[in-house]
């Protein structure tokens, strides 16, 4: 992530998923990698962005920093194989008091001002279910939060972000599209994170399974 104007090749994302560029991309991902499902191909391309996208607005709201993440005001670039290769900010943001906070009230912009958006364009362009696409974001913002975390709850909960699964409501009412997303299941003597609904990359060649995260018990292994 970085500033639009420093973004070699860079594009705005509304002229991106509104003028063919959204499905170029995905016929360029399948014809370098040999993918013919195109829900598999759209979904692993919307983890390349959802890593892009949630990892440093999360990262940097930890710091006390508030990207502007409008998907109307951003850019993207694409690599050579059509997956994204950077998303382009047209500002640098504000500080903002991140101390405290909790993992609800900092997605709120995400959802509002860019996830919801694009995973309606994910649906229409790429015939991703919402809930795919909600899950594939949902374990980079599991990961970024969890990361950055430096204290352990009073009620010494390992799992920093579990609000953002457990809770039916966002802070503004609106129904949580990320409740149910990730679980915490044993296995074993270990505990492990679980996604609900399976991201289609076994239906990929060559790409290796995400082990004890996957939704099917059949692919934990592959």
């Amino acid at each position: 992530m970085m500033l639009s104007s420093e973004l070699d090749g860079a594009v705005p994302l509304p002229e991106f998923f509104g003028s063919g560029g959204f499905s170029a991309a995905l016929d360029t991902y399948a014809s370098a990698h040999g993918g013919t499902d195109r829900r598999a191909v759209a979904s692993m391309w919307s983890l390349y962005y959802f890593s892009m996208l949630t990892i440093p607005y999360i990262v940097a709201r930890r710091a006390g920093h508030a990207l502007p993440v409008a998907a109307g005001d951003m850019t993207i670039a694409l690599a050579e194989d059509g997956l994204p290769r950077a998303l382009g900010l047209a500002r640098e943001g504000d500080w903002s008091e991140g101390k405290g906070a909790d993992l609800l009230s900092f997605v709120m912009p995400l959802v509002s001002q860019h996830l919801a958006e694009i995973v309606a364009q994910l649906k229409a362009l790429g015939g991703i279910a919402p809930k795919l696409a909600w899950n594939n974001a949902a374990v980079y913002i599991d990961y970024a939060f969890n990361a950055t975390e430096r204290e352990r709850p009073a009620d010494g909960d390992v799992w920093a972000s579990r609000s953002l699964f457990s809770q039916p409501q966002l802070p503004d009412g609106s129904a949580n599209p990320f409740l149910g997303c990730l679980r915490h299941e044993s296995a074993g003597e270990e505990t492990v994170c679980r996604r609900k609904v399976c991201c289609l990359r076994y239906l990929l060649p060559g790409i290796p399974s995400c082990g004890d995260l996957c939704a099917l018990p059949a692919q934990r292994k592959q």
